[in-house]
């Protein structure tokens, strides 16, 4: 089984009215704003109930974003958020965090921009 390095852990994550930012253990950061935020996957790998296993996957347009583990003290506040976007896939999040499979599931799409 594979282990998280330890860089790649969290030291925090916030979500505020801007995005998320998680400040990672070996001192960088993620982030993604909500402005720039272009799809929400969850993702799913098989190594629970012990090791987290469940990750909400952020995208920016402009190639930022993170990774927040479904465990992580912020995760609610960041589900509530998210569950806000329009058109939002409340029930592929819903079979998506019940699930034991090793899949990734798109809960959310932004627009494409009009031209």
């Amino acid at each position: 089984m594979s282990q998280e390095p330890p860089q790649a852990r969290s030291r925090s994550v916030s979500v505020d009215d801007v995005g998320v930012r998680r400040q990672l253990a070996d001192g960088s950061e993620e982030s993604v704003t909500w402005a720039d935020l272009s799809s929400v996957v969850i993702r799913v790998i098989p190594e629970g109930p012990w090791r987290e296993d469940v990750f909400l996957m952020l995208a920016g347009a402009d190639g930022t974003g993170t990774a927040v583990p479904s465990g992580d003290p912020a995760a609610d506040a960041l589900i509530e958020r998210l569950q806000t976007l329009p058109g939002f896939d409340n029930d592929k999040f819903v079979e998506a965090m019940t699930t034991d499979a090793d899949e990734a599931y798109l809960v959310w799409k932004a627009d494409p921009a009009p031209n």
